[in-house]
């Protein structure tokens, strides 16, 4: 097995409660839940974890299928999984800098933040380059 992340591999087995991706998942959304509610004061609404899987499934595939053909809307959904999912998965402010386990976890969390930032000068790029008229420019008349 794959040591990725902790859902990595498992979206296949999804079943009727989420599999082994939601067994993974939800220990550290209750811990994110927790930092948050700490932190801002905010309350994470309760969710089922399958619906939470099963949205970021959808987010991921349509996103990149749409990204690969060049949408700006494909980008967007990644960026909104990447947002969402990237501080829940990699928590490395779980552990001890010492450990083992902060180091592959702090590593993942920045490949997905520089992800995030690839995604980011796409959607500028994308939105700086100027449209093109797409009005048929009237033929001028040649003079002789």
């Amino acid at each position: 097995m794959s040591h990725d992340s902790p859902t990595s591999g498992r979206f296949n087995e999804y079943g009727v409660d989420g599999g082994p991706a939601a067994k993974a998942l939800e220990p550290k959304l209750n811990i994110f839940s927790k930092h948050v509610s700490a932190q801002t004061g905010f309350q994470v609404p309760d969710l089922e974890i399958k619906y939470l899987v099963a949205a970021a499934i959808a987010l991921k595939g349509l996103g990149s299928l749409l990204f690969i053909f060049g949408s700006s809307l494909g980008a967007y959904l990644l960026l909104l999984h990447q947002a969402i999912a990237t501080p829940i998965l990699y928590d490395f402010y779980n552990y001890d800098a010492e450990k083992k386990e902060f180091g592959q976890i702090f590593t993942k969390f920045t490949q997905s933040l520089a992800l995030l930032g690839a995604l980011l000068f796409f959607i500028g790029m994308k939105n700086s380059m100027p449209r093109r008229n797409l009005k048929k420019k009237s033929p001028k008349s040649k003079t002789v």
